[in-house]
This record gives C-alpha cells, sequence and structure tokens, in this order.
C-alpha cells in the first residue's frame, strides 16, 4: 500500500470527522437513559451535551490554529488519540461526573474539522480539492444524521455505553492508519499561538454559550445568565483588542474581514440557528403523544427513522455539490441549501399532522444541509492565504455552532414558553418555532447573496485565481502578517 494515497488520507479524515459529527447527536436521544442509569438529575444530565458543546466550540479554532504552525497531520493523530480516550474514559464512567469530563475531552475532536479541510488543501491535486471538501462535508453532516438514527438502537440492543465503545474501535484504527499513510502538510504559518488570544477567546466562547444552553433552567433573567451575557460582551472586546495588537494573532482578524468570509459566516451564523433547532426539536415534536393535539408518540427508534430521509437526503446533495460546484459556483448553492432550509421549516409549519409530511420536511431540510455545508467550506478554503485555513475553518464551524446555540435557546423559549397543564408543550409552540426557523434560513439565503463571486478559480479549489473579481484586498500579498 502506498505511503501517500489521497483515497486512504480522505478515508482517514472522513472517519474522524464523521465520527465527532456523530458523537455531537448520538448521546441526545438517549440522555433520559443515562441520566436514570447514573441516579443523576434531568438538569445535571443535560451537561453531557453542554460540556461537549463548550469543549468544541474553544478547542476548534485554537488547534486549528497550532495545526497551521506545527503540522496539521501531527495535531490530527494527537486529536484522534484525545477523541478515543474521551471516548474510552465515557464507557467506563461510572459517575455523571467523570461522563461529563470525558465529554469535555472528547470536544477536543472538534479540531478535526479545520484539520482535515487543511489536509485536503495542502495535499490534494488542485482539481481534486472542492470535490474532496464537498464529499468531506457530507460526510460531516450525515455523521450527526446517523447520531440521530443509530442512538435508539444501539441502547435498545445493547446499553448507552456502546454509544462510546463504538467510535473508541474505530477511531483507534483510524488513528492508526492516519500515522503511517497521511502525508504531513508543508504548508506552515510563521509565529506561535497568541495565548492570550486563545484564552479570551475560550473565556467569551464560554461566556457567551454556556447561558445560552442552561437558560431553560437558570431563567432569561436570572444574575447567572444576565452576568455571563454581559461577560461575554467584555471578553470579546478584550479578545478583538488583543489579535488586532498581535503580531502572531490566532484569528488574523484581516482575513476575517475579506468580503467572502464575513458574508459566509453570516450565512453559516443564520443557517446554523435553523439547523441545529430542527435536530434539536424534531425528534421531541414526533415523540410526543397524540393526547397533545400533535405528535405521534413514536418511540426513540421511530423518531430516529423518521429523520432517516434527512440523513439520506444530506448526504446525497453534500456529495452531488463537488460534481455542481465547479458548474455553479459555491455562493449559488449555498443560497439554494438555505432556501431550502427555508421551505422545509416553511413546510413544518403549515403541515405536520401526518409522519409522511414531517418525512417529507427532514428530507428537504436534509439536501439543503448538505449543500450549504459543502459550498460553506469551498468558500473559505478558497478564500484564504493556505497557512490561514485551519484558524478559517475553525471558526466557520465555531460560528455556525454559536448560531445553533442561539437558534436552540430562542426556540425553546417559543416551545416551552406556554405549556398545557400535562406538562407537554402547546402545538402553537412547535408551529411559531417552526416559522422562527423559516426565517432565520431566509435570512442565511440572503446573506449568502452578498458573498462574492469568484470567476476562474471554481475548478481548481485554489484561492486568489487568476480573473478573481472579488477585489484586490483578498490576495494574500497585500493582507500584512497573514502568514503571523
Amino acid at each position: 500500500m502506498p505511503r501517500k494515497s489521497p483515497r486512504l488520507t480522505f478515508a482517514v479524515l472522513a472517519t474522524g470527522a464523521g465520527v465527532f459529527s456523530m458523537l455531537q447527536s448520538l448521546i441526545a436521544p438517549a440522555l433520559p437513559t443515562v441520566q436514570h442509569a447514573l441516579h443523576t438529575s434531568q438538569s445535571t444530565a443535560t451537561w453531557v451535551m453542554t460540556a461537549y458543546l463548550l469543549s468544541a466550540s474553544v478547542f476548534t479554532p485554537i488547534l486549528g490554529r497550532v495545526g497551521d504552525l506545527i503540522g496539521k497531520k501531527r495535531t490530527l493523530v494527537a486529536v484522534l488519540v484525545t477523541v478515543a480516550v474521551g471516548c474510552l474514559l465515557a464507557a467506563l464512567a461510572p459517575t455523571i461526573g467523570l461522563l461529563i469530563v470525558a465529554r469535555v475531552v472528547q470536544g477536543v475532536g472538534g479540531a478535526l474539522f479545520p484539520l482535515s479541510f487543511g489536509i485536503i488543501r495542502d495535499e490534494f491535486a488542485p482539481s481534486e480539492v472542492s470535490g474532496s471538501i464537498s464529499n468531506l462535508s457530507a460526510v460531516i453532516a450525515a455523521g450527526g444524521g446517523v447520531g440521530m438514527v443509530a442512538a435508539g438502537p444501539i441502547v435498545s440492543a445493547l446499553d448507552y455505553r456502546w454509544l462510546f465503545w463504538i467510535p473508541v474501535g474505530i477511531v483507534a484504527v483510524a488513528t492508526l492508519i492516519a500515522v503511517r499513510y497521511v502525508p504531513e502538510s508543508p504548508n506552515r504559518a510563521e509565529g506561535s499561538v497568541n495565548w492570550l488570544g486563545a484564552g479570551l477567546l475560550s473565556a467569551w466562547l464560554v461566556a457567551l454559550l454556556l447561558p445560552l444552553s442552561q437558560a431553560s433552567v437558570w431563567g432569561w433573567g436570572s444574575a447567572r445568565v444576565l452576568g455571563l451575557f454581559a461577560a461575554a460582551v467584555v471578553l470579546f472586546a478584550l479578545w478583538l483588542s488583543s489579535e488586532a495588537r498581535s503580531r502572531t494573532p490566532l484569528i488574523d482578524l484581516r482575513v476575517m474581514r475579506l468580503p467572502a468570509v464575513w458574508t459566509t459566516n453570516t450565512a453559516a451564523l443564520l443557517f446554523g440557528a435553523g439547523m441545529y433547532a430542527i435536530w434539536s426539536f424534531l425528534p421531541g415534536f414526533v415523540q410526543t403523544p397524540s393526547s397533545a393535539g400533535y405528535g405521534f408518540g413514536a418511540s426513540v427508534t421511530a423518531a430516529g427513522l423518521l429523520m432517516l430521509p434527512m440523513l439520506v437526503a444530506m448526504f446525497l446533495s453534500g456529495v452531488l455539490s463537488g460534481r455542481l460546484e465547479p458548474v455553479l459556483g459555491a455562493k449559488a448553492l449555498l443560497v439554494a441549501g438555505a432556501a431550502l432550509g427555508a421551505v422545509a421549516c416553511g413546510f413544518l409549519a403549515l403541515w405536520h399532522d401526518e409522519q409522511w409530511q414531517v418525512a417529507v420536511a427532514a428530507g428537504v431540510f436534509g439536501l439543503g444541509i448538505g449543500l450549504a455545508f459543502a459550498s460553506m467550506a469551498n468558500l473559505i478554503v478558497g478564500s484564504v492565504p493556505a497557512d490561514q485555513t485551519g484558524a478559517a475553518t475553525g471558526m466557520n464551524a465555531n460560528i455556525r455552532t454559536i448560531g445553533g446555540s442561539v437558534g436552540a435557546a430562542v426556540t425553546s423559549v417559543l416551545v416551552t414558553g406556554r405549556l398545557q397543564p400535562s406538562g407537554l408543550p402547546y402545538a402553537s409552540g412547535y408551529t411559531h418555532g417552526f416559522t422562527l426557523l423559516a426565517l432565520l434560513c431566509l435570512a442565511a439565503a440572503l446573506a449568502a447573496l452578498l458573498v462574492p463571486v469568484r470567476r476562474g478559480a471554481r475548478t481548481t479549489g485554489t484561492p486568489f485565481a487568476a480573473g478573481d473579481t472579488t477585489g484586490a484586498d483578498q490576495r494574500p500579498a497585500v493582507i500584512p502578517g497573514a502568514r503571523g
């Protein structure tokens, strides 16, 4: 077997990123089981999700930058080992406290996204970059769907601990293959990690995401929530100041201001709000007993099967986008993906009385996710200097996560703001929630329309190609310190 094989490299990257994406959603349907097995409260059990979210948000851009500096393969292997250790700890965890710690360790795997995109850009032939990024994005998108579909059968047939035992084996094999066959990328950024910037980035992300994820428990008007939001604003301002003054910024703000980057990130924020909220609330909707006036009383497994059209659709559309992007352009695909999300959520707001209606809407939303994931990654990778790929794609993933947290929190207010005597939400809460998500996805499509069109680079996957019409300010030569 050759030491340098693009197909083998892609298989390793897809395995790692797919497992991490699956871990995001795999445990969610099993939280009641975990709560019962570990003798804890519902509010404590939710930290199994919150800890993972916070950890991934912190480590994704930081380790993406570390990979740019010290080598993407070296960082990739270290992250894969960490994910395997985190899954092993979770599988063995005798208490909820240790399980939460294990989820923090697993969250380090968020760096697999920017590292994988960077390795593809550095190691693959220019003509293969766009298609490979689209295919990897399809795997990442589908990973979340696999988690929702597979959780029920795994817990029913085995035990919730197998939600972690299975990834241990998969990631261990991927790590061994990566050590031997994934090449080390030659492109390195100069300088060192701005640890002050890393600390401030971590602080404002935690201060923002923690109250968003816990507001339903703490109360939106509580001192903890309001205080953390205020701290997030102050820490964000300090982070911007630190990055602007640093000779070796963690996130080069000049790159973030590039028209193609900030417009894509805006679309990612809005689309992420719709996507993660659908993932969070649609399974709960179909599991609601029909006595509530809606829902189908579906089991966890049946709810996962209703999500199957979304899983299949987002994988197929993600793969298909790699073939459409050279013809239509990544911008058009991002607009189409966000628009399909808006159509799906609008459909759910109006028609959700039959299971087939939910399945159709899930499938349409899946088409949108596949197109949007692939196009966002291609737009970012094709618009930044090579030595900024990890940090820029990591920040894009983070912004999508922030949007998801905001969308899920606001949707939760709409859905649970008024409850029936039985304790279940009214149907109108879900209707208002789906309507909001449709508007968010529509806003994402409008933001995507602002993305500048780059001509002459569609089939190469290489930024700043001849014929670039987005403005000279996007070229690396005129971004002072871009390599720092």
